[in-house]
């Protein structure tokens, strides 16, 4: 727990300093959160250790609790540096305005994304207020309720197709995910708006939080607040973006999609990075076990699409999209599933009445079921091996290279 405490610490503590200070704390804040990580990642080849997945971790709430009062304490402090009279020179408050951006996307989405997956009401509560302040409080309810029900599917706004752009990609994931969340939690309460609905929160909070920007500190404090809000909500939607692009889940002979399985999603070894996000990268085990504490999550490259460099630089690379269909479109055909449905499979109408009446009495006639075969009996893409030629594993001697 020590190495997550202090890779998202630090860059607190560097961005609360440049806000009181500015001068050469604002530089430090906003290297640590780009420079200093990439260089950690790049010049280390180290992959970090997986943990018990059946351990329980204490401080791990612990530290997401830490995170969650940090991330709302430093907005405030953020908007007074850059909006109020903070008396910092303009391009102290422009360099407090990146980082702060920046720390918001890369740290306390992740802490919030944790946050609404522990059972604690208080914490769930907590994820979808940082959220909120974020003004992407729907976030909460879109990844509970359609992401991980819908994932690798059309179904799911947030798992782009192959081929898709990141531009065209965020402003449809963006609104489908607001009105499709919407309409699952106005269904969950049977049609009615009470003020129970999450979306009362998230609207009433956004609200709130921009008028007291407005009246603190005028068009100023709410310019820095929607500035440092779309920012983070691009790098959200960034995150969404480059763990999930071109992965799709199959569908089985039974009409269905196989379940949720390592295979659907992106991840990244690099060390350094994961603990400042609070091993988000590690997003597979992620999806396979929702509500494993984040130090527990596993990584198996051998098993699950692994990208070729670390989270942070493959959403700069997503900014181009050509560039990331040149590097990314033949991974994802590496790992498109392998097995397909087998055509003319019978179906419970195709079995006679006759054989469905002598099943109800426990006997079936010999031969009256049609004899069919599927190539593989298990919706499992890998080979029997379990190794897959070309999926783009990294050796583990790489330092973040192809």
């Amino acid at each position: 727990m020590g190495l997550f405490a202090v890779a998202t610490l630090a860059p607190v503590g560097l961005i609360a300093m440049a806000a009181l200070y500015g001068g050469p704390w604002g530089w430090a804040a906003l290297g640590y959160i780009t420079v200093l990580v990439f260089m950690i990642d790049r010049l280390t080849a180290r992959e970090a250790k997986n943990a018990d997945p059946e351990a329980e971790f204490p401080a791990a709430d612990q530290l997401l609790v830490t995170l969650g009062l940090a991330h709302f304490a430093l907005l405030a402090m953020a908007l007074w540096a850059v909006a109020g009279p903070s008396g910092l020179a303009t391009l102290d408050r422009i360099l407090v305005l990146l980082a702060s951006a920046l720390l918001f996307g890369q740290i306390s989405h992740p802490v919030a994304h944790e946050l609404i997956h522990r059972p604690p009401r208080a914490l769930r509560l907590m994820g979808r207020l940082i959220y909120t302040s974020l003004l992407m409080g729907h976030h909460a309810s879109a990844h509970m309720l359609i992401h991980h029900a819908h994932v690798g599917s059309d179904k799911d706004p947030n798992s782009p197709p192959r081929g898709m752009g990141f531009w065209r990609f965020a402003p449809r994931a963006w609104w489908q995910s607001f009105i499709g969340a919407y309409r699952v939690e106005t269904r969950l309460r049977r049609g009615k708006l009470t003020l129970s609905h999450p979306y009362v929160i998230y609207t009433v909070g956004a609200v709130g939080l921009i008028s007291i920007a407005g009246l603190s500190l005028g068009a100023g404090g709410i310019a820095a607040l929607c500035v440092m809000a779309i920012h983070a909500q691009i790098q959200i939607l960034m995150a969404d973006y480059v763990q999930h692009y071109g992965l799709r889940r199959a569908r089985m002979p039974d009409g269905r999609l196989e379940p949720v399985g390592p295979q659907h999603s992106w991840n990244a070894p690099e060390w350094y990075s994961s603990a400042m996000m609070v091993n988000a990268p590690r997003h597979s085990d992620h999806h396979v076990s929702p509500n494993r504490p984040f130090p527990a999550l596993q990584l198996d490259q051998a098993r699950m699409p692994t990208l070729p460099r670390s989270l942070p630089v493959m959403a700069c690379i997503a900014t181009i999209p050509p560039l990331w269909r040149r590097i990314m479109d033949p991974l994802c055909e590496a790992w498109r599933p392998g097995w397909q449905v087998v055509e003319n499979t019978p179906t419970a109408r195709d079995i006679p009445p006759a054989v469905l009446a002598r099943a109800r009495t426990g006997g079936v006639l010999p031969g009256s079921v049609p004899d069919w075969r599927h190539d593989t009996p298990r919706p499992d893409p890998l080979p029997d091996d379990g190794k897959r030629p070309g999926h783009g594993r990294r050796p583990a001697d790489d330092r973040g290279g192809v």
